[in-house]
């Protein structure tokens, strides 16, 4: 049976109305640092609960389901759905994604494993369930009420003995009164005595009893301990050969992914570490997930309650499974309910262009993951070859505040580069006028006469086998400014490798122009700035 659904497999006609995600499942790419993010959405939600609506009609074991939305090569949105561990005993049940491979290679041994496991299982079993056990809590029994009966009794002599005690001290002395007390103390002893030999026979019969159980005790104890390095070994090898993919294509075994201290058991047997293994390896792109608890609730778990990773066993695994969305989707940066920040790739529009076949850009994608926002805006923008932050407001107020403070150069901007060449200063001051003449669009030329002023800021950051690595902070926001600063005679005098349009004619390499930094005020929010910077990627 085919694991892709279609989405009326799951809802009826009524139309979806999307809110802000509940949840994001997220983790920093290990080699970039990048804040990977896949939203929970309201569709995603819808899903999950016509699913829920088609386990209530079994006698499903309490467990985590889950669904993923993804789009495929033809542009389709179809659903995958998954369930955490064994379903009544399987791995591979049919319409539902496979486990991640890798148990295979061991299957031979794991099965000895289990069938060793099982068996001390239920050795274990038997020693805490030995007759000597309960026969010990017998006798305990019945010693223990004329234990107490004593105790009730040498309780009542004993506040007898007290108060003739008293009685003495007021009207006996000297030989008479000592001679009297020795025999209430003589009594006192007689009891203790009575006491201890009590508990003596008792504890002569449970002697050989508690030898026995004591003797299982340590038994049970070798176990546990034999079981759990047994336990430990199979679950080593099994991590060595379950492999997980993410969407750059590059896949890794759990151990090198998890290698810090012992990976816990069913590690990569959770629903979305299956999802995304499997949507990476057949080219599906994740559009949102949703995982929930179906079946009988826990002290943990509710039933049809909606769950995020777990902290030991997914959220560790989230930013390699996530890594490569960012070629396909948007690393978002940072996000309110105001303003949105994404970490744009290069060779992707900031805004739609003129064109039907310049639809894709930040803006378009975002419309899509966000479809319940009505207004979405690009503050700024950044060439579509440049990558780096740009900032999209989510509605008019907020992009009129942010367009100002960008027009006023209020907002500071910094990118990195890599040049052609050397540069011979370290730092300084780049002031040229651009002017785009209307026949050469997009081109930008220096033109004293009728350019507009543009300044910029540059400091050298390294030298790297014949190329400079530099740092713009450009003062001005002209189109192409840093590539023609760059490239002119009057400037550096060096393009941005890469750069097609001002350098040379490479379409192997992309143009290394990163923004990496922005810092400005929070519109909606008094007196706070937002410092944000993100890694070069180059």
């Amino acid at each position: 049976m085919e694991v892709l659904h279609q989405l009326g497999d799951f809802l009826d006609n009524n139309k979806i109305i999307e809110q802000d995600p509940g949840y994001w499942y997220q983790g920093k790419d290990p080699q970039t640092g990048e804040l990977l993010q896949l939203p929970r959405t309201t569709l995603a939600e819808a899903i999950a609960r016509g699913l829920m609506q088609q386990l209530a009609s079994d006698l499903i074991e309490g467990k985590m389901y889950g669904i993923l939305l993804v789009e495929t090569p033809k542009k389709e949105q179809r659903v995958l759905k998954a369930f955490s561990g064994l379903l009544e005993g399987k791995s591979q049940v049919a319409g539902w994604v496979p486990p991640i491979t890798g148990r295979s290679e061991v299957s031979l041994n794991e099965v000895e494993t289990l069938a060793l496991l099982e068996s001390l299982k239920q050795e274990l079993i038997g020693l805490q369930q030995l007759k000597v056990r309960e026969a010990y809590e017998v006798i305990l029994q019945e010693f223990k009420q004329p234990l107490e009966a004593l105790s009730i009794s040498q309780t009542q002599r004993k506040q007898a003995r007290d108060a003739e005690r008293q009685r003495l001290l007021n009207t006996l002395t000297d030989q008479a009164l000592a001679t009297a007390l020795e025999q209430l103390n003589q009594m006192s002893r007689q009891d203790g005595l009575e006491r201890r030999r009590l508990k003596e026979k008792r504890d002569q019969v449970l002697l050989p009893l508690k030898q026995l159980i004591t003797q299982a005790d340590r038994q049970i104890t070798q176990l546990k301990q034999q079981r759990k390095l047994l336990s430990g070994q199979l679950q080593s090898q099994l991590y060595q050969v379950y492999s997980v993919t993410n969407f750059q294509g590059k896949s890794t075994s759990l151990e090198q992914l998890m290698n810090e201290g012992q990976l816990p058991t069913g590690t990569g047997e959770c629903c979305a570490p299956k999802l995304l293994h499997y949507a990476a390896t057949h080219h599906l792109r994740p559009l949102a997930m949703a995982e929930f608890w179906w079946g009988s609730s826990t002290a943990n778990k509710k039933q049809g309650q909606f769950y995020g990773a777990c902290r030991e066993r997914c959220q560790p695994l989230m930013g390699f499974l996530l890594s490569g969305l960012s070629e396909i989707d948007l690393s978002i940066v940072y996000q309110d309910q105001w303003l949105v920040v994404v970490n744009k790739p290069a060779g992707l529009l900031s805004v739609p262009g003129r064109y039907g076949d310049r639809q894709d850009s930040v803006e378009s994608r975002l419309r899509l993951l966000f479809p319940h926002k009505i207004t979405l805006k690009a503050v700024h923008r950044l060439d579509q070859d440049t990558s780096g932050l740009l900032v999209l407001a989510w509605d008019e107020y907020i992009y009129s505040q942010l367009s100002q403070q960008f027009a006023r150069g209020e907002v500071e901007k910094v990118y990195e580069a890599i040049l052609e060449g050397l540069i011979p200063t370290e730092e300084g001051v780049i002031e040229l006028p651009l002017w785009s003449d209307p026949d050469t669009r997009p081109y930008q030329k220096v033109d004293w006469q009728y350019g507009k002023p543009s300044i910029t800021r540059f400091r050298l950051i390294a030298e790297e086998n014949n190329y400079t690595r530099i740092e713009f902070t450009p003062l001005t926001g002209r189109t192409h400014q840093l590539r023609v600063h760059a490239s002119h005679s009057q400037g550096l005098g060096v393009p941005i490798l890469g750069d097609r349009l001002y350098g040379h004619q490479d379409p192997t390499t992309r143009l290394h122009l990163h923004a990496k930094k922005l810092f400005f005020a929070h519109p909606a929010k008094l007196g706070e700035y937002l410092p944000l910077e993100i890694k070069t990627p180059f």
